[in-house]
This record gives C-alpha cells, structure tokens and sequence, in this order.
C-alpha cells in the first residue's frame, strides 16, 4: 500500500473481485486491502473453475469411499493457488515480451497491475512469491502423504505453470493445455491423491467437465484475434482463422451434453447426470451468438465492464450454468447409488 491510507477490510470487494475483473482507478487500488489486491491482480473470478475441478475430483473420490479432508483441503488449495500463480506470470510474461502494452486487451476488461502501475515489479513479485510458495508447500505436503503418481501430477502441473503462457499459449498449445489440465490433471489428479489409484472412469468425466474452461479459453482467444495475431501470439484460434473458432466453440458446447448422454447410457453415471439438459433451451440464443461475428461495439445493454470480451463471456456464462447443474447431477448420483 503507498502513501498514509489505511486499508479497510473490503468483504464487498472481495465478492466482486470473485465474480469479475473490475477496472479500478489509482485512488481506489491503493484503498484495497491485501487480500482485496490480491484477489483482483490474480483474476480470481477465474479460480471457481479449479475449485469445480478439485471438488469434482474429491466427490468421486467420496463415491469411492476414499476421501480424506486434509487431503483434500490441501489439494483444493494448492490447485487455486497454482492457478493464481499461473494468471500472475501470465500477467508478468506478456507485459515483459511488450504484449499487454498500447491498450491491448487485456488491459481493457481487467485491471492490469503492471501495465496500470499500480504496482512495482518489487510488489508483484513479493505477490507472486507468496501465491508460488503457498501452492509449492501445499504440493510438497501432499507428496509426503501420497507417494506413486503424486510427484509426477505435481511436475506436470508445474510444468504448465511455468509455460503456459510462454511457449504454449504463443504456437497453438494453449488451448489442449487447457483441457488437460482442467481434466484429467486437476480432476484425474485429484481423486488420485485422495484415492491412491487412477480411474478412467473419472478421467472421462473429467473431460466433460474440461470442456467448458476450454470453451472459456478459446471464445476470448477468439475475441483478440485481431490483436494477437498483430503481436505475433498464435492461438489456435488465430491459426484456424476466427469462423472455425467460433464453429469449434460451438461443438465443445453440444459435446458437453452428448457425453453427458453417452456416460449415462454407458452406465457409468445414473439419470441425475441427465440434469444438465435442463441446460438446453439455452443452447439457440447461445449458438445464435456465435454464428455470427463479433459486433464491432458492444450491444445496447451489454456490460460496458465486460467489453471487449465477447464470446468469452458468453462462453463464461454458460460454463458456470452447466458445471453448477452438473456438479448437482453427480452429487445426486453419488447418494443414489
């Protein structure tokens, strides 16, 4: 914090640092407490996404009869904490490569510590070092609790941490990376501490749920086309040109619930996995959206904090209703059965 304010707990602020990426002026930044900063530099209205995945893994470990809380509290952590770190030297590559500069993306929708100077590198690191050692503490933990696959999931997970953004994100790897991860890595993975085994089962499941980060990923990708493509960032997106984009968007959103379908009839999930079609008359507005190209403005009565995202929104939106009635389809199968 600069200067003689002193920062009042905000609980408000945190709630709304959790369900989107506020734009805030100087004066307001250095009003926030730490852990209000905190929240909005690592963008965490992002992170209900892991703790779906940690919690998606932790259920099924629960149906299998092995959950452990310690465990699970601690992997729950270290994947949240792993993800902020991952936003954060996102955040911290891309404006050291000159990527985030000249009202870039984003730096429109979010606040942008660096680029908005509302931080020193000095304070980002001090940041960026606290969120890194928590999830590398919480990892170590659990490597001395669980041996076998546990180091090598850790490895792996570091792995894309550190390169995500540089070089996967710059040559089309972004978004497979995206699927692993929420998949089978953070899902897969995390029955796999609490259940000292791998499940395919699980595995299959957890690429249903993967499916909406990857949307997520791929509609703001698609948004900044234009804009990564003239920074020299070839997201799959810009390789497969901006209609395939959307048209892939679209088949990762109907092939959430054929899998859906699929795992039911299989018979490795009961009916109440059927709850996500309630879903379904959503689908036309949405593929409605994407059928066509992005509008050069934002629509009347669109959210003038949200634009210039687009389709990632819309993606966004969808992604939370689905994995909300999806995680309460498991849930419910899970007690049935």
């Amino acid at each position: 914090m600069q200067g003689t304010t002193v920062a009042m707990i905000d609980v408000k602020m945190w709630g709304r640092a959790l369900d989107q990426m506020p734009k805030l002026s100087q004066s307001e930044w250095h009003s926030l407490d730490p852990v209000a900063k905190w929240l909005i530099a690592c963008r965490a209205s992002v992170l209900f996404m892991t703790f779906t995945a940690a919690a998606l893994g932790g259920l099924m470990a629960w149906r299998a009869g092995t959950f452990h809380w310690d465990l699970w509290l601690a992997t729950v952590l270290g994947l949240m904490f792993a993800h902020a770190t991952n936003n954060l030297l996102n955040d911290y590559t891309d404006s050291r490569r000159g990527i985030d500069k000249d009202n870039y993306y984003r730096n429109q929708y979010g606040v942008h510590v660096l680029e908005d100077g509302l931080m020193s590198e000095g304070q980002f690191w001090r940041y960026l070092g606290v969120t890194a050692g928590i999830a590398l503490l919480l990892g170590g933990w659990l490597i001395s609790q669980r041996s076998g696959l546990t180091l090598n999931l850790m490895l792996a997970g570091a792995f894309f941490v550190l390169f995500y953004t540089w070089p996967l994100k710059y040559y089309g790897l972004g978004e497979p990376a995206v699927l692993l991860v929420w998949g089978p890595l953070m899902v897969g993975g995390s029955y796999y501490v609490l259940a000292g085994q791998w499940s395919w089962d699980v595995t299959w499941l957890s690429l249903l749920f993967a499916l909406g980060p990857t949307t997520v990923l791929f509609g703001k990708h698609t948004d900044k086309l234009e804009a990564d493509r003239s920074k020299g960032v070839r997201t799959l997106p810009v390789i497969i040109g901006e209609r395939a984009a959307r048209h892939c968007v679209v088949a990762m959103m109907g092939a959430q619930y054929l899998l859906s379908i699929i795992l039911v009839v299989a018979g490795s999930f009961g009916w109440p996995l059927l709850l996500v079609l309630i879903n379904l008359p959503e689908l036309p507005r949405l593929f409605a959206v994407f059928h066509q190209p992005k509008p050069e403005g934002p629509p009347a009565h669109y959210p003038n904090e949200i634009w210039p995202l687009w389709f990632s929104a819309h993606a966004f939106r969808h992604t939370r209703r689905f994995t909300s009635l999806f995680l309460v389809g498991v849930i419910v199968d899970s007690l049935l059965v």
